[in-house]
C-alpha cells in the first residue's frame, strides 16, 4: 500500500530543538556553524523580545502504526536591524534538499520582515554555494556586493545579496 507522504511544517524553534540544530548545521560544511550556548541566547533573546527569528522546518510522520515525532530537516537563523532583516543561517539536510523547503524557510522570513515593516533582507554567501545563491536568485534577491576572503577554512569571498521589499 503506497503510503502518504510526510508533511512538512515550519515553526518557532525550541530548547529543545538545539541539539538537532547543531547536528544539522554540522553536516554542512558551508553553514555558520554556532555552539550550543550561541543557540540558547538566540532562542532565549527571541523569548525576551528580541527582534530575532529562529525557524525550524520539521517533517512529522503520517505512520498511522508509529506516534508522529517530528524531524528536523532544515532552520533558518535571522535577525532584524530595523529597518532591516539580516538572514544569518539557513541549513537543509543534504537528504531533504531540492524539495522546496529553503523556499519555505525564506518565504517565512520574507513575511516576517513584510510584518515588520522592513525594507529589505540582505545575507552574505560564500561565493562556491552554487545553490544557495540559485535559491536567493530565485527569490528576487540581487547581487549588492562582494567581500573579498571574508571566509577562512578554506578563505574565500563572500557574496552579498539584498532583497528589497515593497
Amino acid at each position: 500500500m503506497p503510503r502518504k507522504p510526510n508533511s512538512v511544517t515550519i515553526c518557532a524553534a525550541a530548547a529543545a530543538d538545539i541539539p538537532a540544530l547543531i547536528a544539522l548545521e554540522r553536516e554542512s560544511a558551508t553553514a555558520a556553524h554556532w555552539t550550543e550556548q550561541q543557540y540558547d541566547h538566540l532562542l532565549q533573546s527571541h523569548a525576551e523580545g528580541v527582534q530575532s527569528l529562529v525557524l525550524a522546518a520539521q517533517e512529522d510522520s503520517s505512520d498511522p502504526i508509529s506516534p508522529p515525532s517530528p524531524r528536523l530537516l532544515g532552520f533558518l537563523v535571522a535577525r532584524h536591524l530595523a529597518p532591516e532583516w539580516e538572514l544569518e543561517n539557513i541549513v537543509v539536510a543534504s537528504a531533504a534538499r531540492r524539495r522546496g523547503i529553503g523556499t519555505h524557510l525564506l518565504d517565512a522570513l520574507l513575511l516576517r520582515a513584510k510584518e515588520t515593516n522592513s525594507d529589505a533582507v540582505f545575507l552574505e554567501v560564500r561565493e562556491s554555494n552554487s545553490g544557495a545563491r540559485a535559491l536567493y536568485e530565485k527569490a528576487g534577491f540581487q547581487l549588492s556586493g562582494r567581500r573579498k576572503s571574508y571566509y577562512k577554512g578554506p578563505d574565500e569571498d563572500a557574496v552579498l545579496y539584498r532583497k528589497r521589499l515593497p
